[in-house]
């Protein structure tokens, strides 16, 4: 079974930094695209980050400057390095993958049971 766990969410100050992690664990063949996405209370999800399998990388404008979106692919994990935060970032963040789980097959997504971001004043 496919799972994909976040994990680094907490408590910080504003300007502070957090890095999140999205580690996808079970039998897989590959994993292409991937995101970050936030959902602030009574807000839409959005997409802050993605990263392709060849480590193209795009952002969302709040975020450019600031975030910074990586993959270890020996350790199917995905990062988001998160800088100079600010209060407007608090939010729950997930992960989701694009995953091949046999050669040949199709690719589903899967979602993570995201981590909460909080940046105080």
């Amino acid at each position: 079974q496919v799972q994909l766990v976040e994990s680094g969410g907490g408590l910080v100050q504003a300007g502070g930094s957090l890095r999140l992690s999205c580690a996808v664990s079970g039998s897989i063949f590959s994993i292409n695209f991937m995101a970050w996405h936030r959902q602030a209370p009574g807000k839409q999800r959005e997409l802050v980050a993605t990263i392709s399998s060849g480590v193209s990388t795009n952002y969302a404008d709040s975020v450019k400057g600031r975030f910074t979106i990586s993959r270890d692919n020996a350790k199917n994990t995905v990062y988001l390095q998160m800088n100079s935060l600010k209060p407007e970032d608090t939010a729950a963040y997930y992960c989701n993958g694009h995953i091949r789980i046999v050669e040949a097959g199709p690719t589903y997504t899967y979602w993570g049971q995201g981590t909460q971001v909080t940046v105080s004043s």
